[in-house]
């Protein structure tokens, strides 16, 4: 009895859900039939866009770009993160100047912000979004990763110190693990964080990349390639997470 109840529960959610896509697909057609489509694109032309993208080769390019930004930025935010959390746990004048000097800084100054001065300093390419992206992710990893080093099982660790006197060992073999699961936290903010940014840093540091489609659709007034590119960067988003990130997340057990 529990069981049918449980798939109709189920079935009711899902339609529930499909049904509201649906009706929010209606109203934005509805909406554009009275909009010049650069304003607002109708759905049908704005999936014939998203089509016309993935078969083009010139926005696999664009894609590969984005993806390889994002994934270096994540993880070089997340590394310097561990690094800055660690030396924290060890030393109190660093966690001061960590907690109270550099994490309000970092947390508060506008991505917009680091964009302009990025493109001001560098060049365009590959180093300055990155650079863009690494500063605006590191406050997320560095608060998740600060938390796990606080939160580590002190027992487990003197335990760990009583087999070994290697540093190196004990990190990999004991604090590493500990902290895996506030290091996938860290990574899947990152990931979802860094989409967002990616755009804003291209757009003023980068001669290919999703935001320089974007910009390059937004001079020509092509509304239908702006709403494509976004939804693609939704896809391409949903694919990391799932097939990378979730499977990380399940083979780490929860804190």
């Amino acid at each position: 009895m529990a069981r049918p109840r449980a798939l109709a529960g189920r079935a009711l959610e899902r339609l529930f859900a499909d049904g509201l896509v649906l009706a929010i697909l209606a109203a934005w057609w509805f909406a554009a039939r009275g909009l010049p489509s650069f304003v607002l694109p109708s759905p049908m032309d704005v999936g014939l866009a998203l089509l016309r993208l993935f078969a083009a080769r010139d926005f696999l390019i664009h894609t590969a770009a984005s993806t390889v930004r994002v994934v270096a930025s994540v993880l070089i935010a997340a590394a310097l993160a561990l690094v800055l959390a660690a030396g924290a746990e060890h030393s109190a004048a660093l966690s001061a100047i960590i907690e109270r000097r550099l994490l309000p800084v970092l947390n508060s100054f506008p991505a917009i912000g680091w964009a302009i001065l990025v493109a001001i300093w560098l060049p365009p390419g590959d180093l300055g979004v990155v650079l863009v992206q690494v500063l605006i992710l590191l406050p997320f990893c560095l608060v998740n990763l600060g938390e796990g080093w606080r939160a580590l099982d002190r027992e487990a660790i003197e335990m760990g110190r009583s087999f070994t006197r290697s540093r190196g060992r004990l990190f990999l073999k004991v604090l590493l693990p500990l902290l895996c699961p506030y290091l996938i936290a860290a990574i899947r903010i990152s990931y979802g964080i860094a989409w967002k940014v990616a755009l804003v840093s291209e757009l003023f540091g980068a001669d290919r990349g999703l935001g320089y489609l974007m910009l390059r659709a937004e001079v020509s007034s092509d509304s239908a390639t702006v709403f494509a590119t976004c939804l693609a960067i939704v896809l391409i988003f949903i694919a990391g997470e799932k097939l990378v990130i979730d499977r990380l997340a399940r083979l780490v057990p929860n804190p």
